[in-house]
C-alpha cells in the first residue's frame, strides 16, 4: 500500500462539507454542521500457517446535522456526488421539521470551539505490501505454536493497517480536519492437555507501525497465556480481594466513564447521579454541549466520549500488586455483561488465577464476581504501574479490596 491512498484529499473533504452547509442555509436551516470522511486499509488473517482472509476496505461518509430553530435533523450518505449531497441535506431538514422542539438543541457555543488545534502526530500510514502482511501474521502465529506442543490450534493471527481523515465544519465558521491511523497485530490460540482445552489471545495496536511489538512477541505471549490456563479448576464461594489485570481493568474504567457521562446523567440512568464532591471524591463529569445544557453545567468537550483518558497508577507492577493482595482472585477475562448503571449492581462471569501468599497458585474458571460499583470504586486499594493502552483509555491493573466471588 502506498503511504497515502485517500480517494479524496483533505481540501476536497472541506469543500464538500462547506457545500453542504451552504445548501442547508439556502434551504432554511438556522444552524448546521457537516462532517466528511474518507479512509482505507487492509487486514490479513492467517490460520494454522495458511492465509484465511485478505480484506481491503475503503470507506467514505458525509454526515449532516441541521437545526431549524430548536428542531434537529440528521442524515448521512456514502455518495459524494453533488445531487446526493443536496438530497442528504434536504432529508435532514425534513426530519428537523417533523421533530419536537428541544431547548437544549444546537451547535456548540462559538467560544468553545478549537480555533487553533495542535498537531497531535496521529497519522503514520503503513506502506505494507500484502505479501509482507502475510509474513508478519505467519511469524506471529508460528511463535505461539513453537512455544509448546500443547498449543494445538489457532483462531488465527491478523495484521491490520487503517488510515482515514475527515473534515468538520459548522455554521459558526469552524472548519478543521486531520488524518489519523491505527495498526494492529493480534493472535488467538488454543492449548490442550488431558482432554481440557483453553483459549487466550493478545493484541497490540498503535498509531505508528514502528511502535508495534514484534509479531513473534505477540504470538509467544498469546501462547503463554493459553498454556497458563490449563488445569483450571472451580473454587468455592468466598469474599476476597479481586485484582483486575490491565486489559479488563480498562473495561472497569469504561464502566466508570459511562456512569459519569452526561447522557446517562441527564436521563437519570446512572448510580453516580448527584454525586459531585462525594464518594471518594468525584470531581467532574464527561459533558458535551447538549448534556451540559440539560444539566445546567459547562461542557468538557466530551461529546464523543472520553478521549486519551489516562488513569495514573502507583509504583507496583502486576507481580507487586499480586504480592500486595496476598490472597484473592486475579481476573484476566470477563464474560457477559451484567452491569446495571442505574443501581450500580455488578455481576460478571470471570476467569483468572487464585492467589495465596502473594503468589499465583492455579488457574480458575466458571466463576462470577459480584459487587456494587459504588462500593468497588470506593474500595480501590491500588492501581498498577503496568499501564496498557486499549482504545482511548490507558490504565494499569486495579486492585479492589473485596468482592463476592461465586463458584461451587
Amino acid at each position: 500500500m502506498a503511504p497515502t491512498r485517500f480517494s479524496h484529499g483533505l481540501d476536497a473533504l472541506k469543500t464538500l462539507a462547506s457545500d453542504a452547509l451552504a445548501h442547508a442555509r439556502e434551504k432554511g436551516a438556522s444552524a448546521c454542521e457537516a462532517e466528511s470522511s474518507d479512509g482505507y486499509g487492509q487486514t490479513v488473517t492467517v490460520r494454522k500457517g495458511e492465509v484465511e482472509t485478505i480484506e481491503y476496505n475503503r470507506d467514505k461518509s458525509l454526515a449532516v446535522t441541521v437545526y431549524v430553530g430548536k428542531r434537529k435533523g440528521h442524515a448521512s450518505t456514502a455518495d459524494f456526488a453533488p445531487r446526493a449531497m443536496r438530497d442528504t441535506v434536504e432529508a435532514a431538514l425534513t426530519i428537523a421539521r417533523f421533530t419536537a422542539e428541544d431547548e437544549c438543541a444546537g451547535l456548540a457555543d462559538p467560544e468553545e470551539l478549537a480555533r487553533d488545534p495542535q498537531d497531535l502526530d496521529l497519522f503514520h500510514p503503513w506502506d505494507l505490501p500484502v505479501e509482507r502482511a502475510i509474513e508478519i501474521a505467519k511469524a506471529c502465529e508460528a511463535a505461539a505454536f513453537r512455544l509448546d506442543k500443547r498449543v494445538v490450534n489457532s483462531e488465527g493471527a491478523s495484521v491490520s493497517c487503517q488510515q482515514w481523515h475527515f473534515a468538520l465544519a459548522n455554521s459558526h465558521g469552524f472548519m478543521e480536519g486531520f488524518p489519523t491511523s491505527r495498526h494492529t497485530i493480534s493472535c488467538a490460540v488454543i492449548a490442550a492437555e488431558d482432554g481440557q482445552m483453553q483459549r487466550d489471545d493478545w493484541y497490540v495496536s498503535q498509531r505508528s507501525p514502528e511502535d508495534l511489538a514484534r509479531p513473534e512477541g505477540v504470538g509467544d505471549y498469546a501462547g503463554r497465556r493459553a498454556l497458563a490456563r490449563l488445569r483450571s479448576r472451580k473454587i468455592g464461594t468466598v469474599q476476597a480481594p479481586v485484582l483486575f489485570e490491565a486489559p479488563v481493568a480498562n473495561d472497569l474504567l469504561a464502566t466508570f466513564v459511562s456512569a459519569v457521562s452526561g447522557g446517562n446523567l441527564y436521563r437519570k440512568a446512572s448510580f453516580l447521579l448527584d454525586s459531585l464532591g462525594k464518594d471518594g471524591v468525584l470531581r467532574g463529569y464527561f459533558l458535551g454541549s447538549y448534556s451540559a445544557r440539560k444539566l445546567g453545567m459547562k461542557t468538557t468537550g466530551s461529546a464523543g466520549g472520553n478521549h486519551n483518558l489516562i488513569l495514573h497508577g502507583g509504583e507496583l507492577d502486576l507481580p507487586g500488586l499480586i504480592r500486595k493482595m496476598g490472597r484473592g482472585l486475579l481476573v484476566t477475562e470477563l464474560i457477559g455483561f451484567g452491569v446495571n448503571l442505574v443501581t450500580g449492581d455488578y455481576s460478571r462471569g470471570a476467569a483468572g488465577y487464585w492467589v495465596e501468599g502473594g503468589e499465583i497458585r492455579y488457574p480458575v474458571e466458571e466463576i462470577t464476581i459480584a459487587g456494587n460499583l459504588r462500593d468497588m470504586f470506593r474500595s480501590v486499594a491500588a492501581i498498577g504501574a503496568d499501564k496498557l493502552t486499549r482504545g482511548s483509555r490507558t490504565c494499569g491493573s486495579i486492585l479492589i479490596e473485596e468482592m463476592t466471588i461465586a463458584g461451587n
